[in-house]
């Protein structure tokens, strides 16, 4: 089907000011689909509040005004430029809920302007609470034990009845704002009137809590001909109880049988469709680690944070596939950027592990609370690509400018064994480090797995990286020799090959060895230890792509 030849000028609504939980991914998103509007020859017009952003360049747009994301404000802009089309799910919950609230005034009946890609009743059904409750029901898919709440009286009940641990979810708002976890009648009463107060619709989800559970997402698309694809599945790396946006997540997922894979994949195709969703979608759930239990937790009906790693993780560009889906386009007709040969209804492959490792800001709040939960903290995040697991997160590790280049962090060293041991049990921003350093100890994989409820797979790696730190630092002098006078020969040359494809930076051996780190990269060159450079093309190389990026590893083999 061709682009609806009707829509010919539409209103994006950017994400506002950068606040935690919602910034730079948004303006990702927003950039990539107006420039995938213009494309299709539609004129853009955007509303964004915030002037330090991609997408207010006004080379991005053909109209950009900067004003307050309100009602007021947008009524004007859209009385002003007369839009054909509203596009919302590009600026996160501000940009959605916006939408919403000018499609319930009735604004944009009055303008005569069309609400495109995701319609509003998928947007009542996925955000408010007792609607998408119902709409899971309907389908069989499971949702936990819950109570819908709109008023503090209603509060008092659920608290008299409910199970503790219970979560705290608001409708309509973003990084789990106003969000948490109450472990008392107190603790409920408390986070619930927040809730109540920052939520649109002054109306919370009081749920069944599932910590220690698996949290797996998937990035998932829709067009209006009811085609869907799974772009990415990502399986958090912290177990439920931790905001995604605070976790450290793994693509593709790591943990996972084919059945538990497959089995997670048809329920969140099977919600994209009951909720009429066109376009991203992110679907959350959780799976019991000990059985094939699970329970869909959350979907955001718009382009998310989750989406922009997916993006960068795959090579499919989610927001530009969503708003040319949005203007009438479906999966087969839209051109692969980046092979230029395959359309978007051909799923990504991955053969590579990607990890995102949040950035919190603790550095400058140093008084702040460091422990992490349902409401998010994090202000950034960094992405790293690399064939292993282990060798994605040590450059992650690195790329968070916070002066570590392994697993050591300045203060883990000098904790007693018992609070090791509540570190584990405790989500802050340094547990992977106090894992490292629990393994250091001589704890077992089983003994930090059932104080953390980390899975065993992602603790065995971790154990392997302080192994292979142990055996460097018991031969220290020896790898000193090595890096002054280096061989194929030398002893040490094969415990640098094997370092180097676990991702042990040059700087971290240099540091080991008591050298330069400049004399470790001159020594691993002389033996040809060197990166090769491998593509992300969104097709495990099945078709030559035109407009791959690339990544670095140190996996045995030739360039490509």
């Amino acid at each position: 089907m061709p682009k609806d030849a009707s829509i010919r000028k539409v209103m994006v609504i950017g994400s506002g000011p950068i606040v935690i939980g919602q910034a730079a991914e948004f303006d990702y998103a927003g950039t990539q689909a107006c420039r995938a509007l213009k494309e299709e020859g539609v004129q853009v017009v955007l509303i964004n509040s915030n002037p330090a952003t991609i997408m207010t360049d006004t080379e991005i747009a053909d109209r950009v005004y900067i004003e307050p994301l309100t009602v007021e404000f947008a009524e004007r802009v859209i009385a002003r430029e007369r839009p054909d089309g509203l596009l919302p799910t590009l600026g996160g919950q501000t940009g959605l809920n916006l939408a919403a609230q000018l499609a319930y005034m009735g604004i944009l009946e009055k303008y005569d302007v069309r609400l495109l890609g995701t319609p509003l009743s998928a947007i009542q059904k996925a955000e408010d609470r007792e609607m998408f409750r119902e709409t899971m029901r309907e389908i069989g898919e499971p949702v936990p034990e819950s109570w819908i709440v709109e008023s503090v009286e209603q509060l008092e009940e659920v608290a008299q009845i409910c199970p503790y641990p219970a979560i705290v979810r608001p409708a309509y708002t973003l990084g789990g704002t106003g969000g948490g976890i109450a472990y008392t009648h107190e603790e409920l009463m408390h986070i619930g009137q927040l809730g109540l107060n920052l939520s649109m619709r002054h109306q919370v989800l009081v749920e069944r809590c599932l910590l220690g559970w698996k949290e797996i997402e998937y990035e998932v698309m829709r067009d209006s001909a009811n085609t869907c694809i799974t772009v990415c599945n990502m399986e958090n790396l912290d177990p439920m109880g931790v905001h995604t946006g605070d976790s450290i997540v793994v693509a593709p997922s790591q943990t996972l049988t084919d059945k538990e894979y497959h089995m997670l994949r048809t329920a969140s195709l099977n919600i994209i469709r009951a909720l009429g969703i066109e376009g991203g979608c992110n679907v959350q759930l959780a799976l019991d680690p000990n059985s094939f239990q699970y329970y869909v937790i959350e979907v955001n009906p718009r382009v998310s944070r989750s989406s922009a790693l997916a993006s960068k993780a795959t090579g499919y560009p989610i927001a530009r596939v969503s708003a040319k889906i949005a203007i009438g386009l479906h999966l087969d007709e839209i051109e692969n950027a980046v092979t230029k040969k395959t359309k978007a209804c051909f799923e990504p492959a991955l053969d590579y592990v990607v990890v995102k490792f949040p950035r919190w800001p603790f550095d400058k709040f140093v008084t702040a609370d460091r422990r992490i939960g349902t409401q998010m903290k994090a202000t950034g995040e960094v992405m790293s690509i690399d064939r292993t697991f282990e060798g994605a997160l040590m450059k992650a590790l690195r790329s968070l400018e916070i002066g570590v280049i392994g697993l050591t962090r300045r203060g883990t060293t000098a904790l007693s064994d018992m609070q090791i041991e509540e570190g584990l049990a405790t989500a802050t921003d340094e547990r992977i480090f106090i894992i490292a350093e629990a393994f250091r100890r001589g704890m077992m994989v089983e003994e930090v797995a059932q104080l953390s409820n980390i899975a065993p797979w992602f603790l065995e790696k971790i154990r392997q990286l302080v192994e292979m730190e142990t055996r460097l630092r018991l031969h220290a002098r020896d790898l000193r020799d090595f890096a002054l006078n280096p061989s194929e020969v030398h002893p040490m040359a094969e415990l640098v090959r094997a370092a180097k494809g676990k991702g042990f930076p040059d700087a971290m051996l240099a540091d080991i060895a008591g050298v330069d780190e400049l004399v470790i990269r001159r020594a691993r060159k002389v033996i040809g230890i060197e990166p090769v450079y491998k593509m992300v093309d969104t097709c495990a190389a099945e078709f030559e792509a035109e407009t791959p990026y690339y990544y670095s590893s140190y996996e045995r083999g030739e360039s490509g």
